[in-house]
């Protein structure tokens, strides 16, 4: 069970990752086939359940994207769930102390490494009998998120916690907690200051920062100035934002008819 993702940092590339809100098997099919690396059903603040992550998973097989959920918490029986039903990346909200990133990691891990339990109903259809276990705590990517004042001040604790992959900037909520606007792309400069040390840090131990854009821009920023995993938008953003467009667009060059 080769992980795109991992392939795509290994080659020294930053993964593209689209946003699923929508509890639909159709437009997560639709998404699947727009060129992302990976695709993350949202199941935090997204529209989504289990049964429509599901869904999601089984419209995208096929195409060439790795599967991920972003699980509304860090609680051991959504995370087990998620990787049971073919999540290959876990991204984990409000991580804020190593604590919670340890917990994270053993809610992931198949023993020795931590404490999932065993019963993987659809991930285990990616490998022949038996063969997902032996390459579960290898393949799968864990991400935390680094949303917040209190995980900002224990950068360097949460960080060196064995097993995680890296990380995942919530721009919104990090914004929020310095007592600012809630917002994607962010020019502030104690919060880009924030960024660069995210980066740096996530360098010197070899993992992989991500974080979450409004879209093209934003990304290609983030990715110049280091992120190796971007979000562009997500499936709802990126429909209004074009609808709108369309339609403004329409009325303008209809010369007011409409």
């Amino acid at each position: 069970m080769a992980n795109k993702v991992k392939q795509v940092w290994a080659s020294g590339k930053a993964v593209v990752n689209g946003w699923l809100a929508i509890p639909s098997g159709f437009s997560a099919e639709v998404i699947a086939q727009c060129g992302f690396d990976s695709v993350t059903v949202d199941m935090q603040h997204g529209v989504q359940d289990y049964l429509s992550m599901v869904q999601c998973f089984q419209s995208m097989h096929g195409h060439p994207v790795t599967p991920m959920v972003r699980v509304p918490w860090n609680e051991p029986g959504i995370v087990g769930k998620v990787l049971d039903g073919g999540a290959y990346g876990v991204i984990c909200p409000m991580v804020n102390t190593p604590e919670e990133a340890k917990n994270l990691v053993s809610y992931a891990k198949y023993p020795p490494k931590g404490v999932r339990s065993n019963g993987p109903i659809r991930a285990g259809m990616y490998g022949s009998a038996g063969t997902y276990q032996q390459t579960a705590n290898d393949e799968i990517v864990l991400l935390p998120m680094m949303e917040t004042r209190t995980a900002v001040e224990n950068m360097e604790a949460i960080l060196d916690v064995e097993g995680i992959d890296g990380v995942y900037v919530g721009p919104s909520d990090l914004g929020f907690s310095y007592g600012l606007v809630p917002k994607l792309d962010r020019d502030e400069p104690e919060i880009l200051k924030i960024y660069e040390k995210i980066i740096k840090e996530c360098g010197k131990r070899g993992l992989h920062p991500g974080i979450h854009c409004s879209g093209a821009e934003g990304a290609a920023r983030a990715i110049n100035i280091g992120f190796k995993l971007v979000t562009l938008s997500n499936e709802v953003g990126l429909m209004q934002t074009y609808a709108k467009m369309q339609v403004n667009a329409t009325r303008e060059k209809s010369g007011g008819k409409a």
